[in-house]
């Protein structure tokens, strides 16, 4: 890459998360992998609809008509299909007229190990195996879950994070599951001053950051919200990590345990990623959610 260009954003994506492929699926589940593979190509030309990224891959590829220059977003095609099976994904990419050149497709075996070599900052996909192996190689990584949630039909992105085991380490997180709430709160209060370490997220958000200063304000496709079940006085050392990191959150929500799905509605969410399981499936309803399987509440 040149040096003088700006870094791309390169979000990998799974055909399950990007498509609906549950008929298909379902043929694999009951009549195995010859079928499936045969059912694929007699169906390869009829279109796949929507799956539960397709909105956000929508918009982010959106981007690249707002700014001059080199693509500032790219989205990468993981798939577990075999290039044979997967040229119904293709053509349904094609379909839509979705800008998506690279693709891998691994016959089976899970694509985690070609996130890296694409140079990913987020995957995404509806196996959870596929996920937690690429979290444990530094990648930012969340299994999406089945939503009602219909399109929004306005340009700009919105993306909701959760802190602690998202944005940020589980360092705290692993206090209060371990000693309760007093004790989380008297250690937060002790540690203000001192930067969380990084969580998964810390990147992909870093990069998110990067392209939201290529443009004002009152403009920006992208936003950005910090959801936390956090409260005064927790919330400064947060509030100091991001300062230190130079990242800039639009928006922060700081909840004090209350339940986080009417806020999601009321930010306007296109997708809203979390470590803990029970809040992504009150979520998941309002808002397209991510779960994230990483840390202390995934052990």
């Amino acid at each position: 890459m040149n040096n003088s260009e700006p870094e791309k954003l390169v979000v990998a994506i799974s055909s399950r998360a990007l498509f609906n492929l549950d008929e298909s699926h379902q043929v694999y589940e009951t009549q195995g992998l010859d079928a499936y593979s045969q059912y694929q190509i007699e169906h390869e030309e009829d279109v796949l609809e929507p799956g539960e990224a397709f909105p956000m891959v929508q918009k982010l590829l959106a981007i690249n008509e707002l700014l001059d220059g080199p693509e500032r977003v790219e989205i990468i095609l993981l798939s577990r299909n075999s290039a044979d099976t997967g040229l119904r994904i293709f053509n349904s990419i094609n379909h839509y007229k979705l800008n998506i050149t690279r693709a891998a497709f691994t016959g089976g075996e899970s694509p985690y190990r070609y996130i890296a070599p694409f140079n990913g900052h987020l995957f995404l996909s509806t196996d959870v195996s596929d996920v937690r192996r690429a979290l444990k190689n530094g990648v930012a990584a969340a299994t999406l879950l089945p939503s009602r949630k219909e399109a929004e039909n306005n340009t700009q992105l919105r993306f909701a994070f959760d802190g602690d085991a998202v944005i940020f380490s589980d360092e705290a997180e692993k206090i209060f599951k371990k000693a309760g709430l007093k004790a989380f709160t008297e250690s937060e209060k002790a540690s203000s001053q001192k930067p969380l370490m990084g969580g998964p997220f810390k990147n992909f958000l870093a990069t998110l950051q990067r392209i939201q200063r290529e443009f004002d304000r009152d403009s920006c496709p992208i936003r950005t919200a910090l959801v936390t079940a956090r409260s005064a006085p927790a919330h400064k050392r947060v509030i100091l990590t991001l300062r230190a990191w130079g990242i800039r959150i639009d928006e922060s929500l700081f909840l004090g345990g209350m339940e986080k799905a009417a806020f999601l509605k009321a930010y306007g969410a296109d997708v809203f990623f979390d470590d803990q399981k029970s809040h992504c499936d009150l979520a998941k309803d309002h808002v397209a959610t991510g779960h994230v399987p990483h840390g202390i509440a995934n052990n």
